[in-house]
């Protein structure tokens, strides 16, 4: 068997497709992995602060994760393990969180994290030994193109919303999506290649003159840089274990199989590549990641559709992107002058990017409809489609007892039940 770790280098040629198994030459391929830090680096903070986790473990954690997802799958499917924000609400319930600074009862919820990570190794190994036929029976292309569809649609109002707090912020974001798509559309090379990270440069120069220059908005604040520590260890806890905790978080592990299923599914109409046969290895890499992140004090992790977003935009598939950012991950988990420098990117600027990774995903989903050839003609594909999209986008939110189940969570389970019930009829 060869190691993961072997990639054929080929050059970065315009419109050329860079499949998981090759890689751009390194100083290229170093570049694209800081791209893809900062695609995950805004969700992956962002989760822990909400359920009062520390956002310095979230990103070691979510490097070491990385590495384990890609050692356990062979270095086959690109990647990037990420905070999960399915954990939210079911980790909110089972610690008592109030919502702001640490979580003082954190101990208990990783306890149900690392449950969960349990589940899921279980679902991977069952898959694994079985093959993918049965979730494919329950999970067609209408389902999971739904499905990842509403990941990025679900994700819209954290931008629109919550990172712009004025007019002058929400003109920012716009210019800031303006700029990642004129590096889109009219530059070449390499420079097309980065959009995302170039058209953060740009923008964050742009609202740096704006602000730190004219005083029209919130200047850049570099203090944070000068004062962080280049070196520092983060508090790591410990689980503890209770009934209530694992019971109310274990069955996150079901929305977690549905994310990283229609995260492959996309991989695969990207690539053109089968990646059914590591299926059950995603799984149990995705889960190993989760047990060692929630033991280790950090939140759930799951493949990212952020990255699959950049991935789409640059098509580079290459594993070893991953690796780099990877280890870009833990050097920032480590220092937090790193994790300094990254959070001082201005807000608006972040959240104009964050429009253009969560409309990509969205999009993708759309792609595995139009790649499987889903006809809408029939009515239990439409009503499906129909329903999980509105759903998922709206947050629907469904309660059982202190277990909420909220938007993507109701719109992966109605999808698969709705698909199950109405597919029985060939119409």
């Amino acid at each position: 068997m060869s190691s993961p770790f072997t990639w054929r280098e080929v050059a970065a040629t315009e419109g050329r497709v860079v499949a998981p198994d090759e890689r751009l030459p390194w100083v290229q391929t170093g570049f694209m992995g800081v791209q893809h830090v900062i695609a995950m680096f805004g969700a992956t903070v962002l989760a822990p602060i909400l359920m009062g986790f520390s956002p310095n473990i979230a990103i070691l954690m979510s490097g070491i994760g990385t590495l384990i997802f890609f050692l356990i799958t062979g270095g086959k499917v690109p990647s990037y393990l990420g905070s999960s924000f399915a954990f939210i609400g079911v980790v909110i319930a089972a610690s008592g969180y109030a919502g702001k600074g640490p979580n003082a009862n954190i101990a208990v919820a990783l306890g149900g994290i690392v449950a969960c990570g349990v589940v899921y190794i279980v679902i991977g190994a069952i898959v694994q030994a079985v093959g993918t036929g049965w979730i494919e029976r329950f999970m067609p292309p209408v389902v999971t193109g739904a499905v990842v569809a509403v990941i990025g649609l679900n994700l819209a109002n954290v931008p629109i919303k919550n990172m712009a707090a004025g007019n002058f912020d929400a003109w920012m974001q716009a210019l800031t999506f303006l700029c990642v798509g004129l590096v889109a559309v009219f530059t070449r090379g390499m420079v097309q290649r980065l959009l995302i990270l170039v058209g953060l440069i740009l923008a964050t120069i742009v609202y740096a003159v704006l602000t730190n220059g004219m005083g029209l908005g919130k200047p850049v604040d570099l203090s944070g840089i000068a004062a962080a520590a280049w070196f520092g260890l983060p508090a790591f806890t410990a689980p503890v274990f209770t009934a209530n905790a694992m019971l109310l978080i274990a069955p996150v592990a079901i929305i977690l199989v549905a994310e990283n299923l229609g995260h492959l599914k996309a991989v695969t109409a990207m690539t053109g590549r089968n990646l059914d046969g590591y299926m059950g290895r995603a799984f149990i890499g995705d889960g190993i990641a989760t047990v060692v992140s929630g033991a280790a004090g950090g939140t759930g992790v799951t493949t990212y559709a952020e990255n699959i977003g950049v991935m789409a935009a640059t098509r580079i598939y290459s594993t070893a992107v991953f690796v780099v950012a990877a280890v870009i991950a833990l050097v920032l988990g480590f220092s937090p002058k790193f994790g300094a420098l990254i959070q001082a990117i201005p807000l608006p600027v972040m959240g104009g990017v964050s429009i253009v990774v969560f409309g990509l995903i969205a999009v993708a989903g759309a792609k595995i409809w139009v790649d499987n050839k889903v006809d809408f003609s029939q009515n239990k594909n439409l009503i499906v489609a129909a329903i999980t999209l509105i759903v998922g986008t709206g947050d629907f939110t469904l309660k059982f007892g202190d277990f909420a189940l909220g938007g993507i969570g109701t719109a992966t389970f109605g999808a698969i039940i709705l698909y199950a019930l109405l597919g029985r009829t060939k119409n």
